[in-house]
């Protein structure tokens, strides 16, 4: 065990200093720490990069670091898989693959989680082809509760794979997982601002039209910034290094954080600062490799909670957020990001056997939220909305089993992997229960 010292996650909203950290070097030390574990009656949780918003990675006992686990990273390029360590980052998984002519078929907008961490709360991207990121794995590697060691895919130990492709951490360590990834390919990014009642009016042809599709609303405004992402045979239109920093960097980093802190010690600002900044967003188009086309830089800290609903209900999901948010005593700094997923079949994801619209409601660090995300939550689980699990919620096993129709399935699987609940915390207490 090495020494303690307090861990905070990227939001600095969940902090603790757990007892004890344990950072094995090899898929038999995992075993034996784990197994170690469960003889002394103490609880483990390992933990990634601290880009979950909610409890879910807290360890007050003992926190496993798989940083220094060796694994290699193994490619088979003839079938597109691609077999790397749990507890690599996203960015280096993306420039690991596409030195291999590689890339994954979608991503979210930020790539700094681990790929265990990403998969194990269900992270996703935008686009009506594609399920979350979990959908793309083919097998992984499990340390269960009792320090056994698991290879599952959907045609070795099934029942655990559909558990474990959204684990939420509650069914063992993952030390390895394998991919499904693509032939690398370019996209063509179009980004421009549009009337919300035009997004919403014309919503089905802006979704199935582009292989990726997500926008932006800004709060106290009409007006969105949409982004469409689409496939092209040539990178012949890169952005300049000047306006992907003043883009990127500049507006979206250094201009919106002194907004947000402006919009802080001034709410009354806020909606003129809104209207303010939908007169200022501007059109662009682009090409550049996937991953650099679908993740953006984010330095400006905030909360978020993350709800998807049935693609159909979005409209009716949207005007009650706006009726919330016209409600609240205090103003919203931060824009409603909102992406479109496909159907997949895995027990704990948020788009099990259902197309997903995903509301992303946000507040700048620092500035009141509970209200606003309770209220949203409201809205959304009347209409059969499912809580993003690394995203803030207030959801109960109690609520959430009627959501999900393999939720008792999952339990009977925690119940054999993991019956001492040697990975239980907090966090899945309350939504799993006891």
């Amino acid at each position: 065990m090495a020494a303690t010292v307090a861990w905070r996650n990227w939001a600095g909203n969940q902090q603790i200093t757990p007892a004890a950290v344990s950072r094995p070097t090899s898929i038999d030390e995992v075993a034996a720490a784990v197994q170690d574990a469960a003889t002394n009656g103490r609880r483990m949780k390992p933990v990634g990069s601290g880009h979950s918003f909610t409890d879910i990675a807290l360890a007050a006992d003992v926190r496993l670091d798989l940083s220094d686990l060796r694994s290699t990273l193994s490619v088979d390029r003839e079938a597109g898989l691609v077999t790397v360590p749990a507890g690599l980052p996203l960015r280096a998984l993306n420039q690991a693959v596409a030195a291999h002519g590689l890339a994954m078929p979608n991503l979210g907008d930020i790539d700094a989680q681990t790929v265990a961490g990403a998969i194990s709360t269900g992270t996703h991207g935008t686009g009506s082809a594609y399920g979350c990121l979990s959908s793309f794995v083919a097998g992984l590697t499990l340390v269960t509760g009792t320090g056994e060691v698991i290879h599952c895919s959907d045609k070795e130990h099934a029942d655990v794979f559909k558990a474990a492709q959204v684990g939420l951490g509650a069914l063992g360590v993952i030390t390895e997982v394998t991919l499904r990834c693509v032939d690398a390919f370019v996209l063509r990014a179009d980004e421009r601002p549009l009337p919300l009642d035009q997004v919403l009016a014309d919503l089905d042809a802006h979704i199935d039209d582009n292989d990726h599709f997500e926008f932006f609303w800004l709060p106290y405004t009409d007006r969105t910034l949409t982004k469409r992402n689409n496939r092209v045979a040539t990178d012949d239109r890169p952005l300049s290094k000047l306006r992907a920093w003043w883009d990127d960097d500049f507006l979206q980093n250094t201009v919106l954080g002194g907004l947000c802190r402006l919009g802080r010690a001034a709410p009354a600002l806020v909606p003129t600062i809104s209207r303010t900044e939908a007169r200022v967003l501007s059109p662009r188009v682009y090409t550049a490799r996937s991953d650099a086309a679908f993740v953006s830089p984010r330095r400006v800290l905030f909360t978020e909670m993350e709800y998807g609903v049935p693609r159909a209900a979005l409209p009716e999901a949207f005007a009650g957020l706006r009726r919330v948010i016209e409600s609240l005593p205090f103003k919203v700094l931060f824009p409603v990001e909102v992406r479109f997923t496909g159907p997949d079949d895995i027990w704990l994801s948020h788009g099990y056997e259902r197309e997903s619209a995903y509301i992303a409601i946000h507040q700048f660090i620092g500035v009141e939220y509970e209200p606003y995300f309770r209220e949203f939550e409201r809205v959304a689980q009347a209409l059969g909305g499912r809580p993003h699990w690394g995203k803030l919620h207030y959801r109960d096993a109690e609520s959430l089993r009627p959501a999900y129709p393999h939720f008792d399935d999952f339990l009977a699987v925690r119940d054999r992997l993991d019956p001492n609940r040697v990975f239980a915390n907090a966090y899945t207490e309350r939504v799993l229960g006891p």
